[in-house]
Formats: C-alpha cells, sequence, structure tokens
C-alpha cells in the first residue's frame, strides 16, 4: 500500500473510530451535559474506540484517504456527524417529553417557575426538568445506554469509513418521522388539556352560582391540584409510551444512515 505506512495506517483506522464515538458522546444526552466532565467523555470514547479497534480493515479504507490530507479531513469530519446525527436522532423522545413536561407547567400555572437545569447549565420549566430526569432514570434503567453503543457498532457495518455519497440513496420518510415525533409530543400533553378544559368549564359555573368568590384566586390552587393528580395518573403511562419509542428511533436514525452510504 503506497503513502502513509502500516502503523500510521492504524492510526488513521484508530481516528476514524474515535471520531464517530466522539460525535456520539457529544450529542447524545446521555452522555452530553455537564454532569459528565469533558474529559471523562474523551476517555470514555477512547476506551470504547479501544475495544472496537478490530472492527474495521485497514484494506476497506480507499489508498486515497491515507495519502490526501484533504480527503481524511473530509473524511473525519463524516465520521463525527455521523455519531452526532445519531445520538441526536435517537434521543429525540427525551426532547419531545421535555417539551411536553414544559408545556404541562405552563398549562396549570407553572410557566414563570424555571429552575437551573444541572445538565446544561440553563433556566428551563419545573415539570419539564422533572419528566426528563424521570425519563433518563428509565433510559439507565431499559439499558439505552447500551442500545445506543450497540448502534454505534451497528453504524460501522452499515455506513463503513471510505464511503462518501453526497447525496442520499433513497427516501428518508423524514415527513413521516416528523409526523410521529409531533404525534408523540401530542399525546403527552392531550390529557393535561382535557383537565384543563374541565376545570374551567367547572370554575366558570362556580363563579355564576358564587358570584361573590374572587374565582382567579380560587382558580390557581385548583388548577396546579389538578395537575398534579393528573401528572401522578398519567406519568407511568407516559414512560411506557417512550419507553416504546426509543428503538424506534434508533431504527430511524440507523435507517437515515444507511441511506448516505456510498451505493456500489
Amino acid at each position: 500500500m503506497r503513502g502513509i505506512e502500516l502503523p500510521a495506517n492504524l492510526v488513521v483506522i484508530y481516528l476514524l473510530i474515535h471520531l464517530r464515538f466522539i460525535g456520539l458522546m457529544f450529542s447524545s444526552p446521555v452522555f452530553a451535559g455537564t454532569l459528565s466532565p469533558m474529559p471523562f467523555r474523551y476517555i470514555f470514547a477512547t476506551a470504547l474506540t479501544a475495544c472496537s479497534i478490530g472492527i474495521i480493515k485497514a484494506e476497506s479504507i480507499p489508498v486515497i484517504y491515507f495519502g490526501n490530507v484533504i480527503a481524511l479531513g473530509i473524511l473525519c469530519v463524516r465520521e463525527l456527524m455521523i455519531g452526532a446525527a445519531l445520538g441526536f436522532i435517537s434521543a429525540l423522545p427525551l426532547y419531545a417529553l421535555r417539551i411536553a413536561g414544559e408545556q404541562t407547567g405552563s398549562i396549570i400555572g407553572f410557566s414563570m417557575a424555571q429552575i437551573m437545569d444541572p445538565t446544561t447549565q440553563s433556566e428551563t420549566s419545573i415539570l419539564g426538568e422533572l419528566s426528563y430526569l424521570v425519563a433518563m432514570w428509565f433510559y439507565f434503567r431499559w439499558n439505552g445506554h447500551l442500545v445506543m453503543l450497540q448502534a454505534v457498532i451497528e453504524t460501522f457495518r452499515l455506513v463503513p469509513p471510505g464511503q462518501i455519497n453526497l447525496m442520499p440513496s433513497g427516501d428518508l420518510q423524514l415527513g413521516s418521522w416528523l409526523q410521529a415525533m409531533f404525534t408523540l409530543g401530542i399525546r403527552m400533553v392531550v390529557p393535561f388539556y382535557c383537565a384543563c378544559v374541565l376545570s374551567d368549564i367547572g370554575l366558570g359555573f362556580l363563579a355564576r352560582t358564587v358570584p361573590q368568590m374572587n374565582i382567579f384566586v380560587v382558580g390557581l390552587p385548583v388548577k396546579v391540584m389538578l395537575g398534579f393528580m393528573v401528572l401522578a395518573a398519567v406519568l407511568p403511562l407516559t414512560m411506557d409510551l417512550v419507553h416504546t419509542q426509543f428503538e424506534r428511533w434508533v431504527e430511524f436514525a440507523l435507517d437515515v444512515l444507511r441511506f448516505w452510504r456510498a451505493v456500489p
């Protein structure tokens, strides 16, 4: 093989595998955030790379990538984007659950109450953060982190390094998946909207029958109490709903990456 010698070829292969794991570590909410320091994420990605070094053979990568610095740079960016896309797309149900929690807090009157998110160091809704942290706990309980690592290993078979295709080789079906994402968020918030409508109807009858009562003072604690009652009843069902969506979105991420591999 011309160009770089064999030991340097192995270093290039190690770098390509390492960049794909790096993209996952810095995009997936399971590994990203301030709770896991950056050196820890990098060392963890290095350990995973060392365990996966035998997946790719030097013969599977064209010679041009070893002898051309520009082509090698493009290939490195591609590997980083593959890992980042896998981590982000697979975590969309978690983001949908956080948005649904924020909408729930706005419905029951918690829109002005903000707390500091320890993972992003930004202000967020109380119920949104509660739903997100509960979902993260169940994510580890369901071995979602192991599923993510298995998905990265699967990408080396579906999209091997050295195959660059600028245009997708098939229909990505993004419209149907965005529709499924929107439907998932609506299904999480609908019970709270229904409870809010029923409480408004009840408060309206109360205001008509007892006009001396200050309905604005009574309405806020009633909505908060009703919201927490609905949350206690709906949150387990929501976790079951999200559980059924995790593997589907991992499969969708793998399908998206598979369509971008080069056609032989």
